[in-house]
């Protein structure tokens, strides 16, 4: 509440807090965008100090440390990478018509870059699978979690017999493999390989022969019918 044109400690607090998300949120999404050309290893305080044209200082009171500050980006990674492809995906059935949106939104974010570098954890999951420790944890995690959104599309896609019998932690490793390649030939100019991926995906949500003969039965026998007469 303003009283003779005063701000109360409260409402100094709270101005003071959203500036320091603010700055955060400026700081990671800057990182972000490093990381994804150079790694998280090529994340400073003094680039980005320089970069942002603010102070080094100033960072490093956000941060204290260059694991904290690499941590956060991680994070901010997650959350640009669920708002371009998870959630949009959402609005798709569950199922095969939610895995094709989740493989249409990432190849989107792949071939037109949602960062510069292409994709953030194929830039930086090989920089620390063999470096135990938290930046580590939170990279896999994140992968793990991409993995589980497909594999479960992919367990109601068999249950509801959209799709051939098929194991579905399997059928996530090998739409995650794919897509990942995906991401290096469009870094390397290999454009190509993105309909070849799409022909590989598209063949593991094919129905089952089995599902197809009856199908074929069905408009079969539907078509001997002979149509009501009117009399």
């Amino acid at each position: 509440m303003v009283i003779s044109g005063r701000q109360t400690a409260g409402e100094t607090t709270d101005r003071r807090l959203l500036r320091g998300v603010q700055s955060r949120r400026a700081v990671t999404r800057r990182a972000v965008d490093i990381a994804s050309l150079d790694g998280l290893d090529g994340v400073s305080f003094g680039r980005l100090a320089e970069d942002l044209g603010i102070s080094k200082a100033g960072i490093q009171t956000l941060f204290r440390t260059k694991e904290a500050l690499q941590i956060a980006t991680v994070e901010t990674a997650r959350e640009a990478f669920v708002d371009a492809v998870i959630r949009p995906a959402l609005r798709s059935p569950a199922g095969v018509a939610r895995i094709r949106a989740l493989v249409d939104r990432w190849i989107d974010y792949a071939v037109q870059p949602l960062f510069p570098g292409g994709c953030f954890w194929g830039a930086n999951l090989p920089q620390f699978d063999s470096r135990p420790g938290p930046v580590r944890d939170a990279l896999h995690q994140q992968q793990r979690a991409w993995h589980t959104t497909l594999a479960t599309q992919f367990r109601r896609a068999v249950a509801r017999g959209e799709i051939a019998d098929t194991d579905p932690e399997s059928a996530a490793f090998q739409v995650s493999a794919l897509l990942n390649a995906v991401n290096l030939a469009v870094r390397l100019g290999d454009d190509d390989r993105v309909a070849m991926a799409r022909h590989v995906i598209e063949g593991l949500l094919a129905p089952s022969s089995r599902d197809s003969r009856r199908a074929a039965r069905r408009s079969s026998a539907t078509s001997r019918k002979s149509p009501a007469t009117s009399r």
